[in-house]
Order: C-alpha cells, then structure tokens, then sequence
C-alpha cells in the first residue's frame, strides 16, 4: 500500500509544482523537456521493459509518434490548467478523463457494460459538469473563466483520455505499455529540445540552469509516479480494481486538500459536491 500512497504523493506534486512555476519564473515548456529526459532515464534503468516488440513489422510506431507528440502537448496544456483553474480542478479533470477512455472501450474495444460502470459513468459526467463551474462569481473568477479555465479543463479531459486510448492501441499490438512509453517518453524529450533549441535561437526563450533543475524534479515525480503505480500493481496483483481506485481516488482527495489548505483555491457548493461525486463514480467504475 506504501507504493500507492507515494504515486499518490508524486502526482499531486507534479500539479503543485506546474502550480508554482510562474512565481519562480520557471518556464514550464522548458521543465516539460528535462522532464522527459528524468522519466525515460527511470523507466529504462528502473522497469527495464522489453523492446523485443517493437523490432517487429507489426510495431506501433504511427501511434508512438502521435504520443510523442501528444504527451508534451497534454503536459503544457496541464500546466496552463492549474494555474487558471487551480489543482483541485484540474486533478479531478485529469482522473475523470477515465470516462471517455470507459466509453471507448465500450464502443471500439469490446468491453461488456455493466449496469454499475454504466451508473458510474453517468455520475462521472455529472461531477464534470459541476467541477467544471466557476467557483465564484466575482471579478476575479470572471477574469479566471475569460482566460478560459473551462476549456483548459476540458482539453485536460479529453487529452488524457486520448493517450489512454493511445496506450490501449498500442496494447492490442502487443508491445507492452512501460515498452510503449519509454519510446514515447524519448522520442518527446528529441522533439521537445529541438523545440527549445529553436526557441532559444529566435530568442523567445533564452535555456536557463533553472528550468533544467525544475525539469529534473519534474521528471522525478513524474517517473516516481509511474514507478510507484507499478510497483503497486506488482504488490496487489490479485487486486488490480483496488489499486486503480485507489490511485484515482487518492489524487483527487489529497489534490483538493492541497489547492484548498494550501493554496486557498475558492470552491462553491455544487463544485464540492460535484468533487464526492467522482470519488463515488471512480469507485463504482473500478468495481462495477
């Protein structure tokens, strides 16, 4: 259970940190490039997936090269959510997004639909729509919501769910998803520094030690997310549901503590209910 809790731990930082990127003029474009550098480095030495897959005539690159391209976008896109949305938002946005990859599995993979993940999926909607609402009616939320937190919300939404749908092509090739993701991961840290590099030369942002260290912490969480969820399912493995769960569950609640407690994110009503309500869904979901 020690290696579901710190999943937990490093994906709400990860949101803390893109969080508090702007006040120590981090750019966030730049952390996003190392980042990728940190989680291919740990995904190789750490979880050592087999390639052996992908030097077959029937390996996925169309797939893993729109991940390569997707990831980093979805990175920026998650960056640009919790400054204007806040992390509360913007957690359950990202963990909801199981509910168009539900809805793909049951129209495009086969996946039978019970009553149950039928029920959570409509709640799960629901509390999309409620989170999805401004917290507050005053000038600053209007200023929050003109800067387009809603759509920020939403793009988190269906991006991640798009690399879900991704992964899940790619499994149905039979590369294996660590496989699958350390060639994504490397192939976005390529594509990225050539964004970078390009950028430094016209001048729009000059390469700074300090975005390299943001990055590599960035990374570290990051990977450290991804190595610890792992290590979870290994150490449940006759649980898989429960380790899901609790994943999701896990970042919602710590991630709506974190943006209330300590960064004062404003929430009304409907917001707060729309919040048990996922949790509700995610668990009927994960044991429908």
């Amino acid at each position: 259970m020690i290696h579901l809790v710190c999943a937990v731990i490093c994906s709400v930082l990860v949101s803390v940190l893109l969080k508090v990127a702007a006040r120590h003029r981090l750019d966030v474009a730049q952390m996003v490039t190392w980042n990728y550098l940190v989680a291919a480095s740990m995904t190789a030495l750490l979880l050592q997936p087999s390639l052996d897959a992908l030097r077959t005539g029937h390996a996925p690159w169309a797939a893993l090269l729109v991940l390569a391209v997707v990831l980093p976008g979805l990175f920026l896109v998650l960056g640009r959510a919790v400054a204007v949305a806040g992390i509360v938002r913007t957690d359950v946005a990202q963990r909801l997004s199981l509910l168009l990859s539900l809805a793909a599995a049951f129209l495009f993979f086969g996946q039978q639909a019970s009553a149950w993940k039928l029920f959570g999926l409509g709640l799960g909607l629901f509390a999309m729509a409620a989170i999805c609402l401004r917290p507050r009616s005053d000038a600053a939320s209007a200023a929050q919501t003109s800067a387009g937190g809603g759509r920020w919300l939403l793009a988190v939404w269906v991006g991640f769910a798009a690399v879900d749908i991704l992964l899940k092509q790619v499994a149905l090739s039979g590369t294996p998803s660590m496989a699958a993701l350390l060639v994504s991961f490397s192939l976005a840290f390529v594509l990225m520094l050539a964004l970078q590099l390009w950028r430094h030369m016209r001048g729009r942002s000059r390469l700074a030690w300090r975005n390299v260290g943001g990055g590599l912490v960035l990374g570290l969480l990051n990977g450290g997310n991804i190595l610890f969820y792992v290590h979870a399912h290994q150490a449940l493995p006759e649980s898989p549901a429960t380790v899901f769960a609790g994943m999701n569950i896990g970042v919602v609640v710590l991630g709506a503590v974190v943006g209330i407690a300590v960064f004062g994110e404003p929430t009304r009503l409907l917001n707060r209910i729309g919040l048990a309500i996922a949790v509700l869904a995610i668990g009927l979901i994960a044991w429908g």
